[in-house]
């Protein structure tokens, strides 16, 4: 289950940091609001992971997650940048995440 609660703490960790990027992020206290609880809902969801995941395989994972994401969603959304080497770059916290978890008991 630990796995389970990793993956919603990664999830949330996205939809708390594209949030930041709303015009109104920090100005208007609904949107203010709701990424303030995500970002404390994933360190609750981090924090039931870590009970029987290694810590810093769980936080780096978690964190790539993240990454992973915002990058893909930046992508999408906000038209940023796909040149190769940034895509490349991506792809390399890819092969890490998968690796760790390949490597962890």
């Amino acid at each position: 289950m630990s796995w389970v609660w990793l993956g919603i703490a990664g999830v949330l960790e996205i939809a708390w940091a594209v949030g930041l990027k709303h015009p109104d992020a920090m100005t208007r206290p609904f949107i203010a609001g709701a990424i303030s609880a995500g970002a404390i809902a994933s360190l609750v969801f981090l924090w039931l992971a870590v009970k029987t995941i290694p810590l810093g395989t769980a936080y780096t994972i978690w964190g790539g997650i993240g990454t992973l994401g915002t990058v893909a969603l930046g992508i999408l959304l906000y038209g940023e940048s796909t040149s190769p080497a940034r895509l490349a770059f991506v792809g390399l916290i890819l092969i890490g995440i998968v690796g760790l978890y390949w490597v962890t008991e």
